[in-house]
């Protein structure tokens, strides 16, 4: 959703599609906060603190797109999303 924002950024629904796209965004990695929050979570400590670091940097990316919006600013944050993502399908196919 990031992306296609990105990619249409001149779009007359762009500030209604961005918020779609933050809001879920940030569902995605609030999800990711609780499970990784919980100590009963099965990875090891120090990636869980990467990931959990990675989720704040994240968080703070996207109030700073959605208060001074860029298109440029959401690239990093796509970059993650997709890194992330194809790690996932990676290690979901083991």
């Amino acid at each position: 959703m990031l992306k296609s924002v990105k990619d249409n950024w001149g779009a007359p629904d762009r500030d209604q599609k961005l918020l779609e796209a933050v809001k879920f965004n940030q569902k995605v990695w609030s999800f990711f906060q609780a499970e990784l929050s919980d100590p009963e979570n099965p990875l090891p400590k120090n990636l869980r603190e990467d990931i959990l670091n990675l989720s704040i940097f994240i968080d703070k990316r996207l109030f700073e797109v959605m208060a001074f919006p860029d298109p440029e600013k959401l690239a990093i944050v796509i970059d993650i999303d997709f890194n992330i993502a194809a790690g996932l399908r990676t290690n979901s196919g083991q």
